[in-house]
C-alpha cells in the first residue's frame, strides 16, 4: 500500500477548483472550504463532495440533507481562508454577501457559480464521506477568473489572451 503521506504529495499536484460548500436548516448554519468536489453526470446533474467524517460540518451536511456548492473567483482568497479555519466563527456575518436559492441553503451572491443541491447519497470510504449531490439549482456569474489550489498554495486562474 502506497504510505499515506505519499498519497496527500501526490495529490497536491491535482489542481483543483475551491469551493465554499454551504448548508442550512434543522442542524444549522455552516460552511467550509473544500476543493474535493467533482462532476458525476449532467442527467440528472449530479456532483460529488468529499467530507472529512470527523469535521462537525459532516454530521451538519447529512442532518440537514441540503448544501451549496459555490465556487470562489481568485477575489474570493480572504473568504477560502476564513472557511478553511478550524476555530468556530461566524463565517455568514456579511448577510449581505449570501442569498439563497431553492434548497435554503446559503449561496454566496458573487461567487462563479452556485449549484444548490440536494444529497441523495452518501457513502462512507475510510476517513471520508462522498455526499452525492444532485443539482436543484443554479447560478452563473459572467466573471471568468477562478481560484485553484495547487501545490498546497492558492492561485488565480485566468483565460489565456494568446492568440
Amino acid at each position: 500500500m502506497v504510505d499515506p503521506i505519499l498519497f496527500r504529495a501526490g495529490m497536491a499536484r491535482l489542481g483543483a477548483a475551491v469551493c465554499v460548500i454551504s448548508t442550512d436548516g434543522p442542524a444549522g448554519r455552516r460552511g467550509f472550504t473544500a476543493s474535493a468536489v467533482c462532476s458525476v453526470t449532467d442527467e440528472p446533474p449530479t456532483l460529488i463532495v468529499c467530507v472529512n467524517r470527523s469535521a462537525a460540518t459532516n454530521a451538519v451536511l447529512k442532518a440537514n440533507g441540503v448544501l451549496c456548492v459555490n465556487i470562489l473567483t481568485g477575489q474570493h482568497i480572504g473568504m477560502a481562508d476564513l472557511f478553511a479555519r478550524s476555530e468556530v466563527l461566524d463565517r455568514f456575518a456579511d448577510d449581505s454577501a449570501w442569498t439563497t436559492l431553492f434548497t435554503g441553503a446559503p449561496a454566496l451572491r458573487d461567487a462563479l457559480a452556485s449549484l444548490d443541491c440536494r444529497i441523495s447519497e452518501v457513502n462512507e470510504i475510510g476517513t471520508h464521506s462522498v455526499f452525492f449531490c444532485q443539482v436543484e439549482s443554479m447560478r452563473l456569474l459572467d466573471r471568468m477568473e477562478g481560484l485553484v489550489y495547487f501545490d498546497r498554495c492558492y492561485h488565480r486562474l485566468s483565460p489565456s489572451t494568446a492568440a
